[in-house]
């Protein structure tokens, strides 16, 4: 695998400022620096939307564009989208939901997901780590 997507939604590009006792005061390009770094010989490309839209366009655009494997963490959407869910059912690529915080330990609303059924794995509660941990996984199905 030598192409992998990150991809954030609403609010992950306030990482560092939005609620650091939760998410911690790094940067999304702090941790795609550090994920780089790691990740020496495969190509991480980031891409961050508030729109739902804005995701679902990105995560079509695999289809086409090399694309081997997607790191999402939706935000919010998780929780709500159906069409992101559908969105992903349709994708040729395998797509690993993370969440930085634990989501079961907080609010009960943040406990369903709808888009984890069409994913290939979860992970959820490492910090910035858990991007790390969900490229590794993506680099296992290579």
């Amino acid at each position: 695998m030598k192409k992998i997507l990150i991809l954030n939604g609403p609010n992950l590009n306030f990482l560092g400022i939005r609620e650091p006792g939760i998410y911690g005061s790094d940067t999304m390009d702090d941790c795609l620096s550090k994920l780089q770094e790691h990740f020496q010989g495969v190509t991480l490309e980031a891409f961050q939307s508030n729109s739902e839209g804005g995701l679902i366009d990105r995560l079509q655009a695999t289809i086409a564009d090399g694309t081997e494997g997607v790191v999402f963490n939706a935000g919010a959407y998780t929780h709500t989208s159906l069409a992101l869910a559908d969105c992903i059912r349709s994708l040729r690529v395998p797509v690993v939901e993370v969440h930085i915080s634990n989501v079961y330990a907080r609010e009960e609303i943040r406990h369903r997901s709808l888009i984890a059924p069409a994913c290939k794995g979860v992970i959820s509660g490492f910090g910035l780590g858990s991007y790390r941990l969900a490229v590794e996984a993506l680099l296992m199905e290579a």
